[in-house]
C-alpha cells in the first residue's frame, strides 16, 4: 500500500495555498500541516510543484476532514450571529450564515464518523456529532465571541483555545458568593423602588449580573498582581456599584440621595449630583489587597472615559513604571453611548499610542437595548453597539445578562486577555431596562 495514501484529497489549490501560507508564516499553519510541509521540504522527495505533488488524489474521507475544518472556521467567525445573547428574544437567523453541515459538504451519514480535525477544537478524535455539539455549546449559547477580526494569529489562536477547552463550572463557594451578591443588588434596588417611588435612580435592574461579575473580576485582578483599578462610568447602576462593589456606606448613599448634604448649596447642584461623586477604597481579596477607584464624572456621560485613561497613565508613569499593567482601567459604557458618542472612538483609537496607552482597558457595555427612549434598531447601523472595538482589533464577548455564571466567566476572560496581551477587550452585557429610562 502507498504510504502516502493519506494525502488523497480533492482540492489541489487548497494545498498550494496552504503551502504558500506556510512559506510566509509557518506558525499560522495548523501544527499537523506544518510538520508535513517541514518533512516535505527536508526530504525533498518530490521535485515538482505542490500542484503536481497532489495530482490524482481522491480520498473522500480526507476531503471530508477539510470540510470539517471549514465548518469549524465558520463557527469561529459567525457563531456569535446565532448565539442566544438577548434575554428578550431569540436570535433572528433569516439573514445570517447557515452553519448546517450540508453547507460544508457533509451529511447526516457523517455524524458518527470520527474526524482528526476535532483536535483543532481540543477534542480527542471526536465524531462529527460531538464536534457540532461542542461548537454549538461554545459559540452559539448564551455567549457569543467576536475575535477573528483581531489582527494577530497568536491572539486568534489564544482566544479560540480559551473558549474551546472545557472549563469547569464555578466552584460551589464561588456560586454562593455570586448568589449573595445578586441578592444584595436586588435588595438595594427594591429598597429604592419602595422608599423613593418615582424618583430618578438609573437602576441596574435587568443587568444585575454586572455586580457579581465585577466583584469576581476585582478579586481575580488582585490575585494576578493588579494593584489599582480605575473605573469610569455614567449614571446607570452607579449607586448599586458604589454600595455593593466599592462598599460605600448605604447610609451615606441614602443621605446624598435625599440631598441633605447639599441643602445649604441647593441652588448650585441639580438632582444628578449623587451620580457625579467619585469614591476610592482599599479592598481585600484573600491575601491580596487592591485599591479601587471610581472617578467622579460630569453628566456628559462618556467624557469620564478620557479621564480614567489619563488617571491610569499618570499612576502607571509615577508609581508603576516597572510594571504598568499593575494599574487596570475599566470603562463602563451605555450601549447607545458607546455606539454613537464620538469621544468613545477618540479614546479607543489611541489605545496603542506610545503617549496614551495604558496597557489595555477593559470596556464593559451595560447594554439595556435602548438609548433614552430610542430603540437600538433606530439608533445605529452596525449589528452591535461594540463595533468600535474593530478599530483596534479588540475581541468582544457578547453575553446574556440573565446567565450570571456566563457573565462572570466573560469578565474573567477579559482580565486574562488584558493581562496576556496588554490590550483592550470588550464585554457586551446584554439585558434590559426594567423601569424605563430613570424610573420617573
Amino acid at each position: 500500500m502507498d504510504r502516502f495514501s493519506f494525502l488523497n484529497a480533492a482540492h489541489t489549490a487548497f494545498f498550494a495555498d496552504l503551502y504558500d501560507q506556510y512559506l510566509q508564516s509557518p506558525d499560522s499553519v495548523e501544527p499537523s500541516w506544518r510538520a508535513f510541509f517541514q518533512g516535505y521540504d527536508f526530504a525533498n522527495e518530490y521535485n515538482g510543484s505542490v500542484d503536481e505533488l497532489m495530482q490524482g488524489v481522491n480520498d473522500v474521507h480526507l476531503q471530508k476532514e477539510f470540510d470539517v475544518i471549514r465548518l469549524i472556521s465558520a463557527y469561529r467567525r459567525y457563531g456569535h450571529l446565532l448565539s442566544q445573547i438577548n434575554p428578550l428574544k431569540k436570535r433572528e437567523t433569516a439573514n445570517h450564515p447557515d452553519l448546517s453541515i450540508t453547507n460544508f459538504g457533509l451529511s447526516d451519514s457523517d455524524l458518527d464518523t470520527v474526524f482528526e480535525a476535532s483536535q483543532m477544537i481540543h477534542l480527542n478524535k471526536a465524531t462529527l456529532k460531538e464536534i457540532v455539539d461542542h461548537l454549538q455549546k461554545v459559540y452559539c449559547g448564551t455567549v457569543g465571541v467576536e475575535f477573528e477580526h483581531t489582527d494577530n494569529q497568536e491572539k486568534i489562536d489564544w482566544v479560540s483555545a480559551y473558549f474551546e477547552k472545557d472549563k469547569a463550572n464555578l466552584s460551589a463557594d464561588t456560586q454562593k458568593e455570586v448568589l449573595g451578591q445578586l441578592i444584595k443588588s436586588r435588595a438595594f434596588e427594591n429598597f429604592f423602588h419602595t422608599k423613593y417611588v418615582g424618583q430618578r435612580r438609573f437602576s441596574i435592574e435587568g443587568l444585575e449580573a454586572v455586580i457579581p461579575a465585577m466583584n469576581q473580576l476585582f478579586g481575580a485582578a488582585a490575585q494576578s498582581g493588579v494593584k489599582e483599578v480605575v473605573v469610569g462610568m455614567a449614571h446607570r447602576g452607579r449607586l448599586n456599584i458604589l454600595a455593593n462593589i466599592f462598599n460605600k456606606s448605604p447610609k451615606n448613599i441614602f443621605t446624598e440621595f435625599d440631598g441633605k448634604d447639599y441643602a445649604d448649596v441647593a441652588d448650585s447642584f441639580d438632582g444628578d449630583v449623587k451620580y457625579h461623586l467619585g469614591y476610592s477604597t482599599q479592598a481585600d481579596f484573600g491575601d491580596k489587597n487592591i485599591k479601587i477607584n471610581l472617578a467622579p464624572n460630569p453628566s456628559h456621560l462618556e467624557t469620564v472615559g478620557a479621564v480614567i485613561e489619563g488617571v491610569s497613565r499618570a499612576l502607571q508613569d509615577k508609581y508603576h513604571a516597572e510594571n504598568p499593567a499593575e494599574v487596570l482601567p475599566i470603562a463602563i459604557h451605555g450601549d447607545a453611548a458607546v455606539a454613537a458618542q464620538g469621544i468613545v472612538y477618540e479614546i479607543v483609537q489611541m489605545a496603542g499610542l506610545r503617549a496614551y496607552k495604558t496597557n489595555g482597558t477593559i470596556h464593559v457595555v451595560l447594554n439595556n437595548q435602548v438609548g433614552f427612549t430610542t430603540n437600538n434598531t433606530d439608533a445605529r447601523t452596525s449589528v452591535y453597539s461594540t463595533d468600535v472595538s474593530k478599530v483596534v482589533g479588540a475581541p468582544v464577548v457578547h453575553v446574556n445578562a440573565d446567565d450570571t455564571e456566563a457573565a462572570v466567566k466573560a469578565f474573567l476572560f477579559a482580565l486574562d486577555y488584558r493581562n496576556k496581551f496588554n490590550e483592550d477587550v470588550f464585554i457586551d452585557l446584554i439585558g434590559y431596562r426594567k423601569y424605563g429610562h430613570n424610573e420617573g
